[in-house]
């Protein structure tokens, strides 16, 4: 039977007590903050970085994990017995995370060239941000456990990827336009005339999908897109950050519309906050497959 081990980046915003019932290991993003340094997960929870965001005086950056932390994990799991390892990683699209834990693999090799053969390094891009690909690789820990091969379980998580959708409406561009890593922020001019932007974020691309006028018409909007693309009965979950209700809102607007539960109501974390702002609500469904073989 394949011996798994499932490996992260602190970006996926996962619950520690998920990430330790499920064996995941997260490695914590450096994040600097007016000049000081500070790892996610460590130094801060996500709601405590909410203020630390708020009082910044200037715009908090991420970096990338090194590849030699990743190859170390490698390392560290080729010694513990493993026979995989499973990397999922934020979307490359706005990070070199992938490309880190891909380089990681040619160091980790050259370093220890008798795994060859014994420890199979698979790399997956989530192409998106936040819980939807913390609680995958939960579903996917799940199927490990039950005995399924690696090769079931990476297929898994591909399909997975290849279906998800989320929509989400932010309050106020102020963060996305500072940071400049939202590009279609950029465009959107509608702030004065109280407009506010819904957007979506597919195979890593980040869109302005819709915009509708005052705040209250952000999370009815923002479900009607999730209730138009969601999949028959899939599971579905909600994302908040600093404004507790209009995630609550979210979670009741979809449980009334779709007769089920979010399979939860879950908390942004620091790298989507500096770009979208504290103030969000969001909704990440499984539409129908894009990717066809």
């Amino acid at each position: 039977m394949d011996k798994i081990k499932f490996l992260t980046d602190s970006a996926c915003d996962l619950p520690e007590e998920l990430a330790r019932e499920y064996d995941i290991a997260v490695l914590p993003i450096p994040i600097a903050v007016d000049g000081v340094g500070y790892h996610e997960r460590v130094d801060f929870t996500a709601q405590e970085f909410y203020k630390i965001l708020l009082d910044a005086k200037t715009i908090p950056v991420t970096s990338h994990i090194t590849h030699i932390a990743f190859a170390d994990q490698y390392r560290a799991a080729f010694e513990q017995g493993y026979t995989h390892v499973v990397v999922t990683t934020i979307n490359s699209k706005g990070s070199n995370m992938f490309e880190a834990a891909n380089m990681a693999k040619t160091l980790f090799y050259d370093d220890c060239p008798e795994a060859s053969g014994k420890l199979e390094v698979v790399v997956i891009d989530s192409k998106t941000y936040t819980i939807p690909y913390g609680l995958a690789q939960v579903e996917a820990a799940k199927l490990a456990r039950a005995g399924k091969p690696c090769t079931e379980v990476v297929e898994f998580l591909y399909d997975f990827f290849d279906r998800l959708e989320i929509y989400f409406g932010v309050y106020s561009l102020e963060f996305a336009k500072k940071s400049g890593r939202i590009s279609c922020a950029a465009a959107f001019v509608g702030d004065v005339l109280g407009l506010r932007p819904i957007l979506s974020i597919i195979d890593g691309e980040m869109k302005i999908v819709d915009k509708v006028r005052g705040d209250k018409n952000v999370v009815p909007r923002l479900v009607d897109f999730a209730c138009r693309d969601r999949k028959g009965d899939s599971p579905y979950l909600c994302i908040r950050a600093l404004t507790d209700e209009v995630g609550e809102q979210a979670a009741a607007l979809m449980e009334e519309r779709t007769g089920q539960k979010p399979v939860g109501l879950y908390y942004a974390g620091a790298c989507i906050t500096i770009n979208a702002g504290p103030r969000l609500a969001a909704v990440a469904v499984l539409g129908e497959k894009r990717t066809k073989k």
